[in-house]
């Protein structure tokens, strides 16, 4: 089977997925098309040799409805010829995008392919595609009956399962904008952002970072989804789940270029990473959040890897009590966890977010001299993909 090796990854500065952001005035084909023609235009890469472009989406409705990677590949002045899918698997949408490339490759399906993601959250609010819809149908709900919950009141019960307080929550929220704003000002997002420009301004830096944020300030935020209904149906929940330890709505796109070996050589393109492993597994529907950590061990099996021999673990931050549940089921040192700030300092545009945490991860491991990294996501209905990669 050949290697799959990845060439290039690039995302969009992440910028506030509302009225009013930085980015809310770009079409979302627009925006990811610029993704598309930078990495062909940063690796001399005739656009004509892709075999497939891969993209991940959740909310495909109005604008993001057709097919957005084939939209947005036209956009971006590729040929007629290559094709696009669209592929939805909640927040680890592109991650799985990138599973589906790699294994492409790796099976000899593709010599060449495109995996990434897009979500304009300001354009397509969240839940925009069921709106006034039950989703689940009658013999589910009776299945999983009292019934199912929002992710926010099911990151409550993680924190609650796992012991994890309001202040640890906090003082973690905290901690990733401190670091991702660290990252920002060392220059270390530079690499990897590809700059916008939005009526005849550039956009070039992440809006969503807040440097002031501290521990006092989000101490003072009220909980999101403690509501009377909630709280007689789960009385012992202590609710501490806030906009302030919670991801960010946002909107970005995320784009990352593979090759099989024998392709790389022929082009000239130097490889970054190859894949070591891949997972993805479903775990409780209603706890919802818990699965990156079944995913962590598994992939780790798969790989004949312990988690001690990983250098860059990127747990997306759903809410804060999803890595902090993670980090207690795997201790390892906390400066390896998120290093350069999660979600709740970037952001979290849905279907974005699994290219966008790879690309931030293959990043750091160049930058800090790592091997291995591992990325994990949860997504809702209860699954997770994990993927394991080595720096080249």
């Amino acid at each position: 089977m050949a290697t799959p090796l990845i060439i290039d990854a690039v995302r969009t500065p992440m910028a506030r997925g509302k009225p009013g952001g930085a980015l809310s005035a770009v079409h979302p084909v627009e925006l990811l098309a610029t993704t598309l023609r930078a990495l062909v235009e940063r690796n001399g890469l005739d656009p004509a040799l892709v075999d497939d472009v891969l993209i991940g989406c959740v909310s495909q409705v109005g604008e993001q409805s057709n097919n957005p990677g084939r939209m947005a590949l036209l956009t971006a002045g590729f040929p007629a010829h290559v094709p696009a899918t669209t592929i939805e698997r909640k927040c680890g949408s592109s991650q799985q995008a990138v599973h589906f490339a790699a294994q492409g490759i790796a099976s000899g399906a593709y010599d060449i392919a495109i995996a990434g993601g897009i979500e304009s959250m300001s354009r397509i609010p969240m839940g925009s595609a069921r709106l006034g819809a039950d989703i689940f149908g009658p013999t589910l709900n009776a299945r999983y009956a009292p019934g199912f919950i929002s992710q926010g009141v099911a990151a409550e019960l993680v924190a609650e399962k796992w012991r994890i307080s309001r202040a640890e929550m906090d003082t973690y929220a905290a901690q990733s904008h401190e670091r991702a704003e660290r990252t920002r000002s060392a220059g270390g997002f530079d690499s990897e952002i590809v700059p916008i420009t939005v009526d005849g301004v550039m956009v070039s830096r992440d809006e969503t970072i807040r440097p002031s944020t501290t521990f006092e300030g989000l101490s003072g935020l009220k909980p999101v989804f403690g509501t009377p209904e909630m709280t007689e149906r789960f009385p012992t929940v202590e609710w501490g789940v806030t906009s302030g330890n919670s991801s960010q709505l946002t909107d970005g796109a995320s784009a990352i270029l593979l090759m099989n070996e024998a392709t790389a050589e022929r082009l000239g393109c130097k490889p970054r990473a190859r894949f070591l492993a891949f997972d993805v597994v479903g775990d409780d529907p209603l706890l919802m959040l818990t699965a990156p950590i079944p995913a962590t061990r598994r992939v780790l099996a798969k790989a004949g890897m312990t988690a001690d021999q990983i250098d860059h673990f990127e747990v997306n931050e759903a809410f804060a009590s999803v890595p902090l549940a993670w980090a207690r089921e795997f201790p390892v040192a906390r400066e390896r966890l998120n290093p350069r700030g999660g979600a709740i300092a970037l952001g979290h545009p849905l279907g974005a977010s699994g290219a966008r945490l790879m690309t931030t991860m293959l990043c750091g491991l160049e930058q800090t001299g790592g091997r291995f990294g591992l990325q994990t996501m949860c997504e809702a209905g209860g699954m997770a993909n994990a993927t394991i990669i080595e720096r080249l």
